[in-house]
């Protein structure tokens, strides 16, 4: 549903929670709504949203930090036609998914509203409602391996922070949420009215680079248990105080005393890299840590981390984070920033 700068019509956000939901999941895309009509009533236009917060019992519930929310049952499916509804995430996801009263209203409802969205872990509960089925989706990176398992029909996109396939929204961790509802915004006003907003929020219009970003975990996603005597982690093991070192795929086998050959295929199977790559996410992890340090100057980064270059290492984090390592370490430093 897009409304006209000149449309007067009410437009409805239902938000929908669960005992232990995430608060922010559910304030900060409700804010940005409110926000967009604060800002649209100073150019002289009428409120646009309607606002409401339900949940399968109703009454008051309580958020994952304590804070409790009024809300109000879940209203007839038929009484949602051009509405927009948003499922939180938190702590309580894994009880909303066998709430079956909630499944079944999901269901229903999803049928009757112009778009049907949701925040953080809040996709695992429209994907337990069948909702995403071969669908393109989204949630917070930590969840995202489990997401995958549960939910293989499903074409989850690791990287994007908000994702829009058909009528379905669906964003990544907490904070993503606003960005989502940002998008939606946009949509229903125009771009000005969404930088207003977002100035007003003081958050980003477009956020800068994906998920990756935010947690050099995310890059790999190997298994590595100490106690695991894996070819997988034993070469790890071997490989992280050797960064620095020029390291070949067949220094990789004879450390390991084993074939290229075998190397590869086993290393395939336990982590889905091949050995080179396996190399190359360990430079860049340890390329992370050094910059969310904040001692160690670019150069000591490329060094440590046996890149080669700058350019290499440039290279390397755009293709595996999306951002620059300037960009990395400006968001993520927690130490005083090295001099040039």
């Amino acid at each position: 549903m897009v409304m006209s700068s000149t449309s007067r019509t009410h437009h409805a956000v239902v938000m929908v929670v669960f005992p232990g939901f995430l608060l922010l999941d559910l304030a900060g895309p409700m804010q940005v709504f409110a926000m967009a009509d604060q800002e649209a009533a100073k150019l002289s236009l009428g409120p646009r949203y309607r606002l409401r917060t339900v949940s399968s019992s109703g009454g008051m519930l309580a958020s994952s930090c304590g804070l409790m929310v009024q809300t109000a049952s879940l209203p007839r499916p038929s009484s949602l036609q051009g509405a927009t509804l948003i499922v939180v995430g938190g702590d309580g996801t894994e009880g909303a998914m066998r709430d079956a009263k909630l499944m079944r209203w999901l269901q229903a409802a999803s049928a009757q509203v112009a778009r049907c969205g949701s925040v953080c872990t809040g996709a695992f509960v429209l994907a337990q409602a069948g909702l995403l089925q071969q669908r393109r989706a989204v949630t917070h990176w930590q969840d995202a391996p489990l997401f995958r398992r549960l939910f293989p029909q499903v074409n989850l996109m690791d990287d994007a922070i908000h994702v829009r396939d058909g009528l379905f929204h669906t964003s990544a961790g907490v904070t993503a949420g606003m960005d989502m509802s940002l998008a939606l915004v946009e949509a229903d006003h125009d771009r000005a009215l969404s930088l207003r907003v977002a100035k007003r929020l003081v958050i980003p219009f477009r956020r800068a680079g994906g998920q990756r970003q935010f947690s050099a975990e995310l890059l790999a996603q190997i298994p590595d248990d100490p106690d695991e005597q894996g070819l997988s982690s034993q070469l790890m093991q071997w490989l992280r105080p050797r960064l620095k070192q020029a390291i070949s795929v067949a220094d990789m086998a004879r450390a390991m005393a084993v074939s290229e050959r075998t190397l590869h295929r086993q290393l395939m199977a336990q982590t889905g890299l091949s050995p080179s790559k396996l190399l190359n996410r360990l430079r860049i992890e340890r390329a992370c840590w050094l910059l969310e340090d904040g001692k160690a100057p670019i150069k000591r980064v490329v060094q440590q981390t046996g890149l080669g270059s700058e350019y290499n290492l440039r290279r390397a984090f755009r293709l595996a984070l999306g951002v620059s390592p300037g960009d990395y370490r400006m968001r993520f430093s927690v130490g005083r920033l090295p001099s040039p």
